[in-house]
């Protein structure tokens, strides 16, 4: 059964991995993201095998721009049934050295963000009587991690949303999850590694987890489409935690 998922975040990393699974098996995408040349390169490869997807270049800390968003979103497929949260930031800042600044602007895109786009498409979950969220949250909302009091903090924040919304929509057949990767190989990941605010390489890293690895995006992407079908139907409220072994 084709249904409609809104992706934010889903031109790039996690993201672009997440929307492509989703496309691929048959779902109708609209992505949500920042980046516009990179959101139409993404959407240009979509359609290019057939799969249908809308574009949609918003802040998503901008509430009426995604409201705006999700309702053209809903107007060209159909109500929303499916809504993923990837879309996100990471900094890395001693605590006494953090700004006021860039505390607010970490918590604005990573928790408010995710707040707004989820608000803005449960309606029309609620009405079918089915849904399903996922919200990427990170494992340093789980362990904590020095120099990113911010970061830590908004990811926490979206691991406590997950719970409280799986508890007030299990009655309308909403499930709501989430996914708490450890590092991931991405063009975010990759560009932290370049400006050095990583302690050691991404493949030095990877050396130290259980699985000898770092993280791919479709190992976060095929997880996220488990929870969004029909099998996953009696998961709710959890943090399925795709992240190599570091935190069992």
């Amino acid at each position: 059964m084709s249904r409609v998922a809104v992706v934010t975040g889903g031109a790039s990393g996690i993201g672009a991995a997440i929307s492509r699974r989703l496309a691929r098996r048959g779902d109708k995408i609209a992505i949500l993201d920042l980046e516009g040349d990179i959101l139409a390169q993404h959407l240009s490869a979509l359609q290019d095998e057939g799969c249908d997807a809308r574009g949609y270049e918003v802040d998503i800390t901008d509430r009426s721009g995604v409201q705006e968003a999700i309702t053209s979103a809903r107007v060209e497929l159909g109500p929303i049934h499916i809504a993923v949260t990837s879309a996100g930031i990471t900094s890395h800042s001693a605590f006494t050295e953090l700004s006021l600044e860039q505390w607010n602007r970490t918590l604005a895109i990573n928790l408010t963000g995710t707040f707004n786009c989820v608000q803005a498409a449960i309606p029309d979950m609620i009405d079918a009587g089915w849904g399903r969220v996922v919200m990427i949250s990170s494992a340093a909302g789980q362990t904590a991690a020095p120099g990113q009091a911010d970061y830590v903090a908004s990811k926490g924040g979206v691991i406590a949303l997950t719970r409280a919304l799986a508890a007030e929509f299990a009655a309308n057949g909403i499930t709501v999850n989430t996914i708490p990767p450890a590092l991931v190989d991405t063009p975010m990941a990759r560009a932290a590694e370049a400006e050095g605010t990583l302690p050691v390489s991404l493949d030095d890293i990877g050396a130290m987890l259980p699985l000898k690895r770092v993280g791919t995006a479709d190992d976060i992407a095929a997880a996220c489409e488990f929870l969004c079908s029909d099998d996953a139907g009696y998961i709710t409220g959890q943090q399925i935690n795709v992240n190599g072994g570091i935190y069992m």
